[in-house]
This record gives C-alpha cells, sequence and structure tokens, in this order.
C-alpha cells in the first residue's frame, strides 16, 4: 500500500472521484508496540508509540444516509453502503473499518449523516502495525469532528473498540487506537488499560545512537480468527480460577500457586501476561533512569515469553528475532497480536546496515518470502490535515 504523502494531491483526487470538496482531510498513524503485548484485554500495562507511517482520510458529509467508499489502493472499487442497513458483520475488506466506526458511534447515540471517503495509508497491511485501528482513527477523529459530537480520546477509543469487537468481529483490546489516538512525537504511551490513564514516556533511540528496526515478515495475519480468540478466553478462564477480575490483578507472586490450580496451557498464557505486565513496568523505569540501551533484555524476555508460553510466533519471526540479535541488535521481539505480522530491532546505528543484510539473507537461505525492513520513530497522533 502506498502513499500520495500530499494532502493536496489526495483533497483533489477525492474532488475528482466525488464531485465536491472534502469537507477536510485526517491522518491517523499506525503503531508499534515497545513491549506489553496480549496484555490490554486483561486490563494491564503496555508501551506502544505512534509511528511515522498513517492513514490518510478526506471525507465530505452527505445530506442523505448514503456512504461511498474509496481506496487509492489498488484492486478495491467503490464501495457503497447505506448506515440504515448497517449491522455486525457486513460490509468486506478494507471497509469494514469506516463502516464499523460509523455505526458504533450511532450506538453511541450520535446523528451519523451518510459520508463519501477516500482512503490512503502507506502503514503496511497485515504486518502487526495496526493498520486497521490507523483507519479507524482517521474516520473517528473526521466523524467526531464533522458531527459535532466533541467525544473526548477516551470515548473515542472505547467506540472503535466496539467498532472492532463487535461490528468487525475481532476481540481486541484497547492498545492500538490509544497509541494511535494519542500518541505523541518522541514519546512512548504508557497506557493502564484498565482506566485509560496515559503518561507519555520518552523514546530517543537516535539520541542513545540507536535505530528501532520492523522487520515485516510478509507473513500474514488477522485478529478475527481463532487463535486470538482462543488466547483471550484462556487468559478469561485463568482469572476466573483464581478469583480476580483479570489477570492485571495476579503479581507474578502467585504464578507458584496457579501452577496448581490451572491445566498446563491455561498456565502458561496467564504466565505470559502476569510476567509480561512486570516486563511493561521494568521497562518504563529502565527509561526513565537509564534510557533506550539498556531495554534490551526486556525485549528479549517478552520475545521468549511470547514464542514459549503464550505460542503465538512463528518461524519467520523467530528467524528475525534470533538473526538480528546474532548480528548486533541489543534486543529483539515479535510486536503486534502475534502468527505473523512484524518484528522490532533495538540496534546501534553502526550496526544498522550489519542487521539488516542478516536478515535478508536468513530469510533467503530460508526459502522466505523477503522481508520488509524499516525504521521507526514516535510520532503525533491523530490529527486533522486540512
Amino acid at each position: 500500500m502506498t502513499t500520495t504523502t500530499d494532502t493536496g494531491v489526495l483533497a483533489a483526487r477525492f474532488q475528482e472521484t466525488f464531485g465536491a470538496a472534502p469537507d477536510g482531510v485526517w491522518q491517523a498513524p499506525g503503531r508499534v508496540n515497545l513491549i506489553g503485548e496480549h496484555t490490554d484485554y486483561n486490563e494491564g500495562f503496555v508501551l506502544p508509540f505512534a509511528i511515522d507511517k498513517t492513514a490518510k482520510v478526506a471525507l465530505r458529509v452527505r445530506d442523505d444516509s448514503a456512504v461511498r467508499l474509496l481506496s487509492t489502493f489498488g484492486g478495491h472499487g467503490l464501495v457503497e453502503a447505506d448506515l440504515s442497513d448497517l449491522e455486525p458483520g457486513t460490509g468486506e475488506g478494507w471497509s469494514r473499518y469506516p463502516l464499523g466506526v460509523a455505526w458504533a458511534l450511532k450506538e453511541r447515540g450520535i446523528d451519523v449523516p451518510g459520508f463519501d471517503l477516500l482512503l490512503d495509508s502507506d502503514v503496511p497491511l497485515g504486518a502487526g502495525l495496526s493498520s486497521s485501528h490507523a483507519i479507524e482513527c482517521a474516520v473517528i477523529s473526521a466523524l467526531n469532528e464533522l458531527t459535532g459530537a466533541g467525544l473526548p480520546a477516551e470515548e473515542l477509543v472505547l467506540a472503535t473498540q466496539c467498532a472492532e469487537n463487535v461490528y468487525v468481529g475481532a476481540p481486541t483490546g484497547i492498545m492500538d487506537q490509544s497509541a494511535s489516538l494519542r500518541g505523541a512525537k518522541g514519546q512512548a504511551v504508557f497506557l493502564d488499560c484498565r482506566d485509560q490513564h496515559v503518561d507519555l514516556v520518552p523514546f530517543d533511540a537516535e539520541a542513545s545512537g540507536l535505530v528501532l528496526l520492523v522487520i515485516d515478515t510478509k507473513v500474514s495475519h488477522s485478529h478475527a480468527d481463532g487463535g486470538y480468540a482462543s488466547r483471550r478466553a484462556s487468559c478469561e478462564l485463568g482469572a476466573e480460577i483464581l478469583g480476580v477480575k483479570a489477570l492485571r490483578d495476579v503479581g507474578v507472586e502467585r504464578l507458584e500457586e496457579a501452577s496448581g490450580l490451572l491445566d498446563e496451557t491455561t498456565l502458561k498464557r496467564v504466565r505470559h501476561v502476569v510476567t509480561e505486565n512486570d516486563r511493561v513496568l521494568q521497562t518504563v523505569e529502565v527509561l526513565g533512569r537509564k534510557g533506550p540501551a539498556s531495554i534490551g533484555g526486556l525485549l528479549d524476555a517478552s520475545h521468549v515469553s511470547m514464542r514459549d508460553d503464550f505460542e503465538i510466533s512463528c518461524p519467520e519471526l523467530d528467524l528475525a528475532v534470533d538473526t538480528s540479535r546474532a548480528n548486533g541488535a541489543i534486543g529483539a521481539r515479535m510486536t503486534g497480536g502475534g502468527f505473523g505480522g512484524s518484528a522490532i530491532a533495538l540496534t546501534p546505528v553502526g550496526q544498522e546496515q550489519q542487521v539488516r543484510d542478516a536478515v535478508v539473507r536468513s530469510f533467503a537461505e530460508a526459502g522466505y518470502n523477503a522481508p520488509d525492513i524499516f525504521t521507526v520513530t514516535p510520532a503525533a497522533g491523530a490529527r486533522r490535515l486540512a
């Protein structure tokens, strides 16, 4: 997926397509999760940041209930729908995300008019960088403004979660949209998923002589499948057996007790979430005290936990992580929901090319598709561009 990058070009294409100028252009970023995987729906802690790859939408409200959607990336024609016909499960492909947002706002009592929309995005699809939430957050930012709803960020987060959970059917938490809506340049978003409290934590890899590489394995994944849902069900079962509201309430010290109460699979899922929450808290503390160069071991431990306890890695992700570490990265882990997508590698600037070359070579030798490797930095959250 490629982006025009030029707001004026997108607006001009909108006018050419729909016969009138858009009411505005809005942008929302994808995200990388530095650490804290599958902790969000367990009411725990996460540490993502918004990235410098975004979804843009040019949008104009209509005086009827019709919705017309078009994207700039190939192979997708005009999608037409009517707001009065929206119900969970309707729509196909990327159109489910703007339609789901409109439906979720209507469910909250917002008077949503019909609209025309042109989407342009450079957030890689299926890479675990939350391309779907970038679309949702751009659309909800536009509709929140144009309807005069004036909902605060916390409510926009919950509305997009509702769109994702109920309309699309993906049982995701609130991390992705929180990063996209509440991110800031140069900052990671330390989010408490129980009460949506956010602290912005400086994350300036460049000042520490580091880059954060994203290695897109090109192994596509989907949150609306059984693997993600079964992990969530295991977490809910573990919390119920341990007598807590959510696994957020289980400390590392209770894992020995848990081993006598839970079956092997449930114990492994619980152990990942409990230790991952602890790793997030440690990472925030270490970043504040020592900076990015000191968090490598926590990233490594997070990957091992996801690979062995939560069992959401795959051979391509493991190869990307192991190869990065062997060629100079100070820490690496898969990022995102798992079952494919991307790994991140925190790497000294002087070793960046060595890591890149080694990963490409190792994928070729293993017979895997060539990965896409790029750097990301913490960027601003969702906003209006024009």
